[in-house]
């Protein structure tokens, strides 16, 4: 199995690179994301390499970090969800905005990509929030720290209720309240919630 390729950018294509390692091309697909980082033709590159072994083909996936890879695999145990409908997430939705969204249970954000309809971005949210606690930035509701530890989580939903409801998005308002209770010294209420939460996203 391949898990990295190093070498020299030869072509890069809608969904697709090539990358030259001695002489040997290797074709990749890749996100429009990463595609997008990608360094100029004939420069220096590395890649995390996912290998998928079929019976009548063999695929390589290129990731920029080993998170990348490691969101591939997790979100393709959704039904639903394979290789193609993977990297058309990663290409609208950077990792951390995914994993937030997911915390958040804002299934809009995974929504914005092709192929991945209503019924599916609910499956998505609904079958990952319980398996994003290590990737997300700010945990859902995770009652580490002092303010978190005292802090309600009904406090939490309805301070993020409040934020929605002023026009913020959901996953906006979920990490801006989240960090807000992190940081409060003491049991948080709704209304400081809501008052530290909007400078957060101020």
């Amino acid at each position: 199995m391949i898990a990295k390729l190093k070498g020299l950018v030869d072509t890069i294509g809608e969904d697709f690179c090539v990358i030259d390692v001695n002489g040997v091309g290797y074709l990749v697909f890749c996100s429009g994301r990463t595609l997008g980082n990608l360094p100029g033709v004939g420069e220096a590159v590395t890649l995390m390499i996912e290998t998928h072994v079929r019976e009548d083909h063999i695929h390589l996936f290129g990731f920029a970090s080993t998170l990348e890879k490691d969101w591939f695999n997790l979100i393709q145990t959704v039904q639903g969800v394979g290789a193609k409908v993977a990297l058309a997430i990663f290409s609208v939705v950077a990792i951390d905005e995914l994993s937030n969204s997911i915390a958040a249970q804002d299934k809009t954000v995974v929504g914005r990509a092709k192929g991945v309809g209503p019924k599916l971005a609910t499956r998505i949210i609904t079958e990952l929030k319980d398996k994003v606690a290590k990737f997300a930035v700010i945990p859902a509701f995770s009652g580490k720290g002092s303010g978190a530890a005292a802090t309600d989580n009904s406090a939490i939903k309805d301070a993020v209720s409040a934020l929605v409801n002023l026009g913020y998005g959901q996953t906006e308002a979920h990490m801006a309240v989240s960090g807000a209770a992190q940081s409060f010294e003491g049991e948080a209420g709704v209304s400081d919630l809501i008052r530290l939460g909007l400078k957060e996203v101020s």
